[in-house]
């Protein structure tokens, strides 16, 4: 009777539990079934080292290794472990009563010891879904895993240990991580702070009205006006992760790798800030063996795109889709894969090539047409999309060497959470919608009620800079956002004249 033995297969966030079958028989050779890749053909050499290393016998018999269901490609070195141990088993070197009741997961070196695998968490979530007693991985995986309650996993060093677990002759302890305990000493902590700003009032109130509502925005002004100091800031003013959010991120850095040996659960807010010259693949995801990309490593934080336009122009495009729907697809010939993209889009730019084009003080040496001609290098499509356009100013000497207190990101916070709450009230019969950025067409328009006054005011915005149809959207949410910051009932023609004010770039002082 062939031996079962039992592991998991990643695909996108999910992950789908593999039987991996040993039957040896008479024969030389070593035969693996079951579409493996060449890093799964290869664990055989791997498994014969780490056997004979380990201080056990490789059977010189005929081995035929399945892989099961034989019809999804499996792909890496996680099975190196389960196939160890399958073959160990089939050959009456280790008991079989305790197979079924692990996954058993891990890439094993020529000496028996083991190496860190991807996509511990989905595939722990997925192992106590299907009924699984435990899960047996390397060590260094242990604590991302161990998130999953009532499930044991077990992080072992080398082979032997397992070999000697499933021969009760050691008995090995479980990973415990106290997730409640984890946030609690872990959320909000963050190395930078809103009070080290100088000056810059106007800046923050605009980051303040993007974190309220979940907004995009993008920083626009002249170098050192303090530009990526504000986005690397952004995440403190952002309301902490939840149990629910910080598990879907966490999984998501599981499966691209991210995570080391000392973290378990994800408690604070992503920030990426890929350099400007990424490739769309790298920035949305995909490959041959298809990765999460940097949007989805972003998912439920924020994504910084420092110096806009030099971004190449295919980059910037990819995102389009994605800050609508919120996910992003990966198509390849045999599979289609989903991965969340719940991003926030923060990015900054010059308004010039030579960076001080509306510059209070400072001459513009930029030739004329040239400021049109930097600025259309990110396109209408995508501006559109940037629910704040904000100016940002130098600071002067005075606010830059004022010993003047400034407002901590904790009380900013504490603002931005009121604002959230509401909304979340707001939404409540809603799917999918969280906060005030998230709605759709007919949900602005059944929400976002104005008076005449305000319909008048729109009007004349609307016909003065040519806005689109999306843009008028973009508009009334960033009002909702800015009333519930006040918290009114009522979206005023003072919170309309603010959001309209947030589309600097639509106006025709930016057309050079």
């Amino acid at each position: 009777m062939p031996i079962k033995t039992y592991g998991s297969a990643v695909y996108g966030i999910e992950a789908i539990a593999i039987t991996i079958e040993v039957n040896i028989s008479s024969g030389t050779k070593y035969y693996m079934v079951g579409l493996p890749d060449n890093a799964v053909k290869e664990s055989m050499l791997r498994v014969e080292s780490a056997i004979n290393n380990s201080g056990y016998r490789m059977p010189r018999q005929k081995i035929v290794i399945n892989l099961a269901p034989a019809d999804i490609r499996k792909e890496g070195s996680a099975y190196d472990l389960a196939i160890a141990i399958g073959i160990l088993a089939e050959s009456g070197q280790v008991r079989a009563e305790k197979l079924d009741q692990y996954l058993i997961m891990g890439e094993v070196s020529l000496d028996g010891g083991l190496q860190p695998i991807k996509g511990a968490l989905p595939i722990a979530i997925q192992g106590r879904a299907d009924g699984f007693k435990g899960l047996i991985l390397p060590k260094a995986n242990a604590r991302e895993a161990a998130i999953v309650d009532n499930f044991e996993v077990i992080g072992v060093d080398n082979l032997k240990e397992v070999i000697q677990f499933f021969n009760n002759e050691v008995t090995l302890q479980c990973t415990l991580v106290d997730t409640c305990r984890e946030f609690s000493t872990h959320a909000s902590k963050y190395e930078s702070d809103f009070s080290d700003v100088r000056g810059q009032e106007n800046i923050k109130r605009a980051l303040e009205i993007a974190a309220a509502g979940g907004h995009n925005a993008l920083l626009i002004g002249p170098p050192g006006a303090g530009k990526t100091m504000l986005a690397k800031r952004f995440p403190s003013i952002l309301p902490p992760l939840n149990l629910y959010e910080a598990l879907d991120t966490t999984k998501i850095h599981s499966v691209a790798g991210k995570l080391a040996a000392s973290d378990s659960l994800m408690t604070t807010r992503p920030f990426r800030s890929p350099h400007h010259t990424i490739s769309d693949v790298a920035l949305v995801g995909g490959g041959t063996n298809p990765q999460p990309g940097e949007i989805s490593l972003a998912h439920n934080g924020v994504l910084f795109l420092d110096e806009l336009p030099e971004f190449k122009r295919t980059v910037l495009e990819v995102m389009r889709q994605p800050l609508e729907e919120r996910r992003v697809t990966i198509s390849r010939a045999k599979s289609s894969i989903d991965y969340p993209a719940s991003f926030m889009l923060v990015a900054s730019m010059n308004p010039c090539p030579c960076g001080f084009y509306n510059h209070p003080e400072k001459e513009c040496v930029c030739a004329p047409g040239v400021v049109q001609k930097y600025l259309s290098k990110v396109s209408g499509p995508l501006l559109d999309r940037i629910d704040l356009h904000v100016e940002v100013t130098p600071v002067n000497f005075n606010e830059l060497a004022s010993n003047q207190p400034t407002e901590k990101s904790v009380i900013i916070r504490e603002r931005v959470i009121q604002a959230r709450d509401i909304q979340l009230k707001r939404f409540e019969g809603r799917p999918n919608v969280f906060c005030n950025a998230q709605m759709s067409s007919k949900t602005v328009r059944d929400l976002c009620q104005i008076s005449e006054e305000g319909q008048g005011l729109l009007k004349n915005a609307m016909e003065k800079l040519g806005l689109s149809a999306r843009a008028y959207d973009r508009i009334l949410k960033v009002a909702r956002t800015i009333a519930d910051l006040a918290n009114s009932e009522e979206i005023s023609t003072g919170h309309l004249a603010e959001a309209i004010h947030y589309r600097s770039l639509d106006r025709e002082g930016w057309c050079g």
